[in-house]
């Protein structure tokens, strides 16, 4: 007979229903084969995933009920048309919001297996930590809806204003799965706010739910294998967060969110989070004009990444060095360090690679390569470089169409083309009311300065005055929003 505890969980867990609807999309292909579908049409659109036979099995069986945000991307792309219940997936909200809630799902303990011991993790239910900070404070209020979405400003205003409260301890006394998926999700749900409308006006209500993850794990954790968890997922927030800030113009702030990462890597021996909080820290140091820290940070990235099994990610870290090299007008080293990153790209997507990775395509690989050529003053290279960035970038990142838009502008104006500089500003100046970047904003306010020798007329006074416009009513002036 069963014990109480062991009934009583079984009746939080909700039912597995197979997913007949994804089964019949699959079609005649293996699941093999449709996994290396999933994963070639990822690539399309700039995602990775990790996508094998036993994923698409987990789905199938209804054990994932809802995909994360990067296989939703995959999955819409794949089948156009099709909602995720139509694909025979529970509404997000139901899985992991106040729906599921209503239903009286909770959390249920992992499986003691090893080989599913996080087949739970997409059933359960966020527990009053989860609901307190990572709704209330998070996703749906902490970051930024009010500001990124105006169509629900109504909605979201007064919960965007609403002090949020520091998390309680769950009603087990410890954190436990749930927690760890929520941190997770943010960290998820975060990065795609970022992709689509830059960093500015999410900041500061992302800090929110990364202060609820660092209590979290001074909450103390039983199991070691939901501690790992957690400060995997707390350290990629905190990088989630630097970013933010480093995107925002704040340096210190991101220069802080980076170390207290590092600093969580160690102490959980996460050499994958090390590697990330390296990269972020050697592109920081880059950006900050510390061009010979941003070589040892990314020369200590890839020492930390040399036994994770995916050469994208080591070729990233390689440019991450170009562009230290390039700071400091050292052309042979940053021109081996390309050499290094194309001949590491060219190894293809392996299932290693970081899920945080998703943006690094050839897109992103010519714009970091623009970037190094135009620190070393080759605009010509440089405006080759970043014409393919523009070209390649997939549709979903916004704010990388803007990047590499101001990045062509700014390269176009030094290799002495301003009338088609002045064309790509202004294309710059339409995404930015999508998009609030103070990087990208810097790099035009860079153009525009070097275009004012051609203000007379034409092309260049039309982006000059447009510019002008754009600073006066706001568009360069930093997030100011203290919420959270």
């Amino acid at each position: 007979m069963a014990s109480p505890a062991a009934s009583s969980a079984s009746s939080r867990t909700v039912p597995a229903r197979p997913n007949l609807p994804f089964r019949q999309l699959r079609g005649r292909l293996s699941p093999g084969e449709f996994a290396a579908a999933v994963r070639r049409s990822a690539r399309e659109i700039g995602e990775q995933v990790s996508c094998d036979a036993r994923y698409v099995g987990r789905v199938e069986s209804g054990e994932i009920r809802c995909p994360n945000y990067a296989y939703e991307r995959v999955f819409r792309h794949m089948f156009p048309g099709l909602t995720l219940p139509d694909m025979g997936f529970a509404p997000r909200e139901a899985v992991r919001g106040r729906g599921a809630r209503t239903a009286a799902v909770t959390a249920a303990p992992l499986a003691t297996d090893p080989d599913h011991r996080d087949t739970r993790i997409q059933i359960c239910e966020e527990s009053d930590v989860l609901r307190r900070a990572f709704i209330t404070g998070g996703p749906a209020a902490a970051l930024g809806f009010a500001a990124l979405h105006p169509i629900e400003a109504a909605a979201a205003a007064a919960a965007a204003s609403a002090h949020v409260p520091g998390p309680r301890a769950p009603a087990a006394g410890r954190p436990g799965a749930a927690e760890a998926a929520a941190v997770e999700e943010a960290v998820r749900h975060i990065r795609l706010l970022d992709d689509r409308h830059g960093a500015e006006g999410i900041y500061r209500r992302a800090t929110q739910p990364l202060r609820a993850a660092y209590e979290l794990l001074d909450a103390g954790v039983r199991r070691r294998s939901v501690s790992d968890r957690l400060h995997a997922g707390a350290g990629e927030l905190a990088i989630t967060v630097g970013w933010l800030a480093h995107d925002s113009g704040r340096f210190g702030d991101a220069r802080s969110h980076y170390a207290e990462a590092l600093a969580t890597a160690r102490v959980c021996g996460d050499a994958a989070l090390e590697a990330h909080a390296f990269c972020n820290t050697a592109f920081l140091a880059r950006d900050a004009g510390r061009p010979r820290e941003a070589v040892r940070a990314a020369q200590a990235a890839q020492q930390a990444a040399k036994h994770l099994a995916s050469p994208r990610l080591l070729s990233l870290l390689a440019l991450r060095e170009a562009g230290g090299w390039a700071g400091l007008a050292d052309r042979a080293g940053c021109e081996q360090a390309l050499a290094r990153a194309e001949r590491l790209f060219a190894g293809g997507p392996r299932d290693g690679d970081p899920e945080w990775m998703s943006f690094y395509g050839e897109a992103e690989l010519a714009g970091l390569e623009a970037q190094c050529w135009s620190a070393l003053g080759d605009a010509g290279r440089a405006v080759e470089q970043a014409r393919r960035a523009v070209a390649l970038q997939d549709s979903h990142f916004t704010r990388n169409i803007a990047l590499f838009t101001a990045e062509l502008a700014g390269d176009l104006a030094a290799g002495g083309e301003p009338e088609e500089a002045a064309a790509a500003g202004v294309r710059v100046l339409a995404l930015l009311e999508q998009v609030r970047s103070a990087r990208i904003r810097t790099m035009l306010d860079g153009t525009a300065r070097t275009l004012w020798a051609h203000h007379d007329g034409g092309a260049v006074a039309d982006f000059l005055e447009r510019h002008a416009a754009s600073a006066v009513s706001g568009g360069g002036t930093p997030d100011t929003d203290s919420a959270g």
